[in-house]
């Protein structure tokens, strides 16, 4: 058992994670067929000997409760310890809503001052990774640290999405700044930090202005002088923080030799999994390069694509290049090309998701959507021989209606309204 417990924060929403978030949080996004983002921060935690473990939530919370439960797939059922789901509330000098990810912890203090460990692991809970925090914690205790901070290399033209350090001597942070438009620098922070519990708690109590870890705090320690160190993560490591990150991660996953492995006997990815028949692929089906989750049902052609639990491919359709989740059914005919589909969408026979060559940015999210990617969201119905074009996004719960007449959407497009 290690001397620290782990704060998951598990509350926001990313905009541009456009439909997949219109309807859960992002930690509670499914990824790689069978998985939700939230069970590798939970994996982590039990795989290095973390058993006392907070989640806090806020952002339409109900799929990532429901998938956590009591914490059972983690061995986090326990009466000392175990997982605690860490709801906003109303009332007291921190109820309301949490307004950054310091600020939720500060809301949560009466939780924190009642653990026993010395040290609090705060973690992302939409990043995906594969990690032993034992090492940042052993480093951490040893060179007496007041807080901790993983790093990594980024692509320096990915920099604008991060946290970026400068390092001085023996591994300290001498600078941070977020989301710098440009910088040489290209060491990024990944969201997760150690801090000793009691200057934590010191510093939310004093500092109530200090609203987010990154924005706020981190640069606050090293402006005042405080013992910051950076701990060197040289693994894989993916902040999907939008559509176009979320699908690269999951078709990252279909290399012959995968930077994220998920078949590590040593290192098992736990998760809420559903009781599901045995996959069924067709006498005339062709499946390659693929992952194909159980229950799923392939009479047509799968390339280069994720499937969920209990998608259903008709004789006919084609699914290339695309993620498409749980019970999504895809009729005969149907053409599926380079596509994010949410659950339990039906697209109708004969339609063409994610058609031509035009790549006309979405107009809604120019910066995000502009790489030919197209979304569908939950509980949606596609018409029957529709042609849908490229970067367009379908809102959850469209109906015919939301088409009209209309045989063609162009690229770029939205159909239906946001739920957020």
């Amino acid at each position: 058992m290690t001397n620290a417990f782990a704060m998951i924060m598990a509350g926001g929403s990313s905009e541009e994670l456009s439909v997949l978030t219109e309807v859960r949080a992002e930690a509670a996004v499914p990824f790689g067929g069978k998985f939700r983002i939230i069970d590798f921060p939970l994996s982590n935690c039990v795989n290095s000997g973390i058993f006392n473990v907070a989640i806090l939530t806020q952002y339409k919370p109900r799929s990532l409760n429901d998938h956590i439960g009591i914490g059972k797939p983690w061995d986090l059922d326990r009466a000392q310890g175990g997982v605690r789901l860490l709801q906003p509330y109303q009332g007291g000098r921190y109820g309301d809503w949490q307004k950054g990810t310091a600020d939720a912890v500060r809301r949560n203090l009466d939780f924190v001052v009642q653990q026993d460990e010395e040290h609090v692991l705060i973690l992302a809970g939409d990043h995906i990774y594969l990690m032993d925090y034992r090492p940042m914690l052993r480093q951490h205790i040893q060179s007496n640290a007041d807080l901790t901070v993983a790093v990594r290399r980024v692509n320096p033209h990915e920099t604008h999405r991060f946290g970026i350090v400068t390092l001085g001597p023996d591994d300290r942070i001498v600078d941070f700044r977020e989301k710098p438009k440009r910088s040489r620098e290209t060491l990024a922070s990944m969201g997760i930090y150690v801090f000793r519990k009691d200057l934590l708690m010191e510093t939310l109590q004093t500092h109530e202005e200090y609203l987010d870890f990154g924005r706020d705090v981190l640069p606050a320690m090293i402006a005042e002088g405080r013992c910051v160190r950076a701990y060197a993560f040289p693994g894989y490591w993916a902040d999907v923080g939008n559509v176009q990150a979320y699908w690269e991660a999951n078709m990252s996953l279909l290399a012959e030799d995968p930077a994220l492995n998920l078949y590590d006997p040593d290192w098992v990815v736990h998760t809420r999994s559903e009781e599901r028949a045995p996959v069924k692929i067709g006498s005339n089906a062709q499946v390659g390069g693929s992952l194909i989750s159980n229950g799923c049902w392939v009479d047509g052609i799968v390339e280069r694509s994720i499937l969920s639990p209990g998608v259903r491919v008709a004789e006919g359709a084609i699914i290339r290049d695309s993620v498409v989740l749980s019970d999504t059914i895809v009729e005969a005919g149907a053409i599926v090309d380079r596509c994010v589909i949410d659950k339990r969408v039906r697209i109708g026979a004969g339609a063409r998701v994610g058609d031509g060559d035009d790549n006309t940015a979405n107009k809604a999210m120019p910066s995000v959507l502009n790489t030919g990617l197209t979304l569908v969201g939950e509980h949606s119905v596609i018409p029957e021989g529709i042609v849908i074009g490229r970067n367009v996004v379908i809102h959850p719960e469209s109906t015919e209606k939301d088409f009209g007449k209309r045989k063609r959407i162009p690229s770029g497009v939205d159909i239906g309204e946001s739920l957020r």
